[in-house]
């Protein structure tokens, strides 16, 4: 389907970058690659650079619009890494990937991790801070005329989950996202790169994640979240069909990305929900 498993390769880029959605149509997926001993989900399974090159490579088959790389966990309670590890872990994954043509992420909030990524070849970066941990951090992806996620979360990961609370949700995130996309263009990002993502499970509680509007990026995927809505307080994470679920329902609803690890299934549940959509499945 036009959208989900196509979209142009690096020697497509020119040095001035198209924007998002001509770049990756709608909807497009990221695939999540955890270089990490400690992420919630995929925390270990992917350490070692020979696996994680292996899996980046699998996302992409499957239809991966973009290879999400991080190595640094952000779950609730994470204890932070500092640049030289991190750089450590992402490092030989982003040139393998990015030296074979495969569109890759880089899930930063540290300006040096960040500007060795796109040395490398990343093309985009995913900042869980929306540059406030390393202000430095937009100029480096103006310099590199990167493409930008910018997220919300209340407080940072060790803290995020404690109590969070908005006087309105919608309008709390909104603003915050506004004031970011601010700062992020007064230092040179192009405005046409940037997308928002309103962090689902970053500092809000399940009932919040649902009020959220018509973000641009959404992930759901595999979020305790998910569990929650389904009746266990307990939850760890969320089932795959409830991630397909929201995953569906986000894009219904307006996202233009969805951030995922269950690619395969995502990928095809998007072109049956846009083939809806489109009225070329008549339900």
């Amino acid at each position: 389907m036009d959208g989900v498993r196509g979209g142009a390769t690096l020697s497509d880029v020119s040095a001035a970058r198209i924007p998002l959605e001509e770049r990756w149509p709608r909807p497009a997926v990221m695939g999540v690659l955890n270089v990490t001993p400690d992420s919630f989900s995929d925390g270990g399974r992917y350490l070692r650079p020979a696996d994680a090159i292996a899996r980046g490579r699998e996302l992409a088959r499957e239809g991966a619009a973009l290879v999400d790389v991080g190595g640094e966990s952000t779950r609730p309670g994470a204890e932070p890494v500092d640049a030289e590890e991190e750089l450590r872990r992402v490092e030989p994954v982003v040139e393998a990937l990015a030296g074979e043509s495969i569109p890759v992420s880089i899930d930063t909030s540290k300006a040096s991790v960040g500007r060795r990524a796109l040395e490398l070849g990343a093309e985009f970066v995913n900042d869980v801070s929306a540059f406030r941990a390393d202000p430095a951090f937009a100029a480096v992806a103006a310099e590199h005329d990167a493409y930008v996620c910018l997220m919300h979360m209340q407080g940072g990961p060790r803290t995020m989950q404690v109590a969070p609370s908005y006087d309105d949700v919608v309008s709390d995130v909104r603003a915050f996202l506004e004031e970011r996309l601010a700062f992020a263009v007064g230092e040179g990002v192009r405005e046409e790169l940037v997308c928002i993502d309103p962090g689902i499970g970053f500092g809000k509680t399940p009932d919040q994640n649902l009020e959220l509007g018509r973000p641009v990026v959404v992930g759901f995927s595999r979020k305790s979240t998910l569990g929650r809505v389904l009746g266990d307080p307990r939850a760890r994470q969320g089932t795959l069909a409830a991630s397909l679920g929201a995953a569906v329902s986000a894009f219904e609803r307006g996202a233009w990305m969805l951030r995922v690890h269950d690619v395969r299934e995502t990928v095809d549940a998007l072109s049956v929900a846009a083939a809806v959509e489109r009225g070329r499945v008549v339900v």
